[in-house]
């Protein structure tokens, strides 16, 4: 199955795509020890502090990085989402260059109630911009396509992080509706990020959008 930007991709990239939609999973070494990083993520949203959700967030993304034995990303945590027309951006990737390592912005509060993200929609997003990560670093592709494989992949890494509850479990072993909702907001193909930025939207499109500073200007958000 390939999603419709396909089309418009060049051959080359069109090849890209496709290597990335073969990759279905990313099996994680040591995902058991990492468990209690997951938790103490969850500890620091309910906590409602930045400075706690950031530590908890970074604490896990390093112990990944680590597992898969890549290069460290830096993980920023903000606050209110951007959002506009497109949607609510909830997360972005920017590649390394020369003078700084890759980076990772995740946001914490809903763009207009500016209420903390359920544990698990936040958790999905920081997995989400890893997977962009590891396409780059780990699996050495050329570009991080938003393709079938890339979203199993993320799937991949939350099923092996989350116990999901067995069949009979009570009531408070299961995820709240909250908890639920779909992990991210569509936001549009058009809008444009920074030089080096990856989408961590949910809509399949080209990852990556380099696009001129005075179109970014005029941007409402990136991706």
């Amino acid at each position: 199955m390939t999603f419709g930007y396909y089309d418009r991709l060049t051959p080359a990239q069109q090849r890209l795509y496709r290597r990335s939609d073969a990759i279905t999973s990313l099996p994680l070494p040591g995902a058991a020890s990492l468990r209690p990083l997951v938790a103490e993520l969850a500890v620091s949203l309910e906590s409602a502090g930045r400075a706690a959700v950031q530590g908890a967030a970074q604490g896990l993304f390093s112990g990944l990085t680590r597992a898969f034995a890549v290069p460290p990303c830096r993980v920023e945590v903000l606050a209110a989402r951007p959002h506009g027309r497109w949607g609510e951006l909830q997360g972005l990737y920017t590649t390394a260059s020369r003078a700084r390592s890759a980076r990772v912005q995740l946001w914490m509060r809903t763009a207009r109630r500016r209420r903390v993200v359920a544990f698990r929609t936040f958790l999905r997003t920081l997995l989400h911009e890893l997977v962009h990560h590891l396409d780059y670093e780990h699996l050495r592709l050329a570009d991080s396509f938003h393709t079938q494989g890339f979203y199993q992949r993320e799937s991949s890494l939350f099923h092996q992080l989350v116990r999901e509850p067995r069949p009979g479990s009570s009531s408070s072993d299961r995820p709240s509706a909250r908890e639920a909702t779909p992990a991210r907001s569509l936001a549009p193909p058009t809008a444009p990020g920074p030089p080096g930025s990856v989408g961590g939207e949910r809509r399949p499109q080209p990852a990556r959008e380099r696009m001129t500073a005075a179109r970014r200007a005029k941007s409402p958000g990136a991706l």
